[in-house]
């Protein structure tokens, strides 16, 4: 019996809603249609996902039990620079109970692509992702330079003085998470809650079984790239280093 073919994926979708009954339907009904659904029940979790996973959209409710969704709208379209938290070109949907045309007109002139109000109609919303994606494909933010080496986040593509690398997914997203700031130290609670989403570090030694095979295929050619800094976390280079970036 011959394997079933991999099916390509459209997009990667961060679904930002706060209903769990909403949640649950949309995350099967977009995983159906061949999308990866990234559940986001609270404007933190949206934030982390949108920040480490590089998604391809952001499909987001306005009311949510931490924060209002236009403060995150705000919060990714306000980024800039190569080493900003956020795509800020990240295509956003609102999909909100507030129906009213100033609420509309308010998430528009705030940066949303697009405005749903619910009830929706699930064919509407995934035509709507389909178009709005087809239009800012290609807009993303180009790579992440630090000295040799280069982060590309739309095609998850690592290279060290040209050479390509294979990283695992987590290993990806905790460099990813370093590059951020590279001459910061990100403490261990950090980067396990904003990497694996742990909400306390536990004894665990999953960060620092990443960060080890991470070192090992970085750090080549006597460049050190990944550092750790004892008691405390990690982070990408050395200080003093930073005009390696860029």
């Amino acid at each position: 019996m011959s394997p079933l073919p991999d099916v390509a994926r459209r997009g990667t979708v961060v679904v930002c809603e706060d209903d769990e009954p909403t949640l649950e339907l949309l995350v099967d009904h977009l995983s159906a249609d061949r999308y990866q659904a990234l559940p986001a029940p609270s404007a933190s979790d949206a934030l982390r996902l949108c920040r480490y996973n590089q998604p391809d959209l952001l499909l987001l409710d306005l009311v949510l039990p931490d924060a209002s969704g236009l403060d995150v709208l705000r919060e990714i379209r306000d980024c800039d620079g190569i080493g900003a938290r956020y795509d800020a070109d990240l295509p956003v949907i609102v999909l909100s109970g507030r129906t009213s045309d100033a609420d509309r007109v308010r998430g528009l002139r705030e940066g949303a692509d697009g405005y749903l109000t619910k009830p929706f109609h699930y064919p509407e919303l995934v035509a709507l992702i389909g178009a709005v994606m087809r239009r800012r494909r290609g807009s993303r933010s180009g790579p992440i330079r630090v000295g040799d080496l280069v982060i590309d986040p739309v095609t998850r593509e690592v290279r060290v003085a040209g050479r390509r690398l294979e990283l695992a997914n987590k290993e990806f997203s905790l460099l990813r998470a370093l590059a951020a700031e590279p001459t910061r130290v990100f403490t261990k609670s950090e980067l396990l809650r904003d990497v694996w989403g742990f909400k306390s570090m536990g004894r665990t030694r999953t960060l620092d079984s990443h960060a080890s095979r991470l070192r090992r295929k970085l750090d080549v050619g006597g460049r050190r790239y990944v550092i750790n800094v004892w008691g405390v976390g990690y982070r990408l280079v050395e200080r003093g280093s930073a005009s390696d970036a860029g």
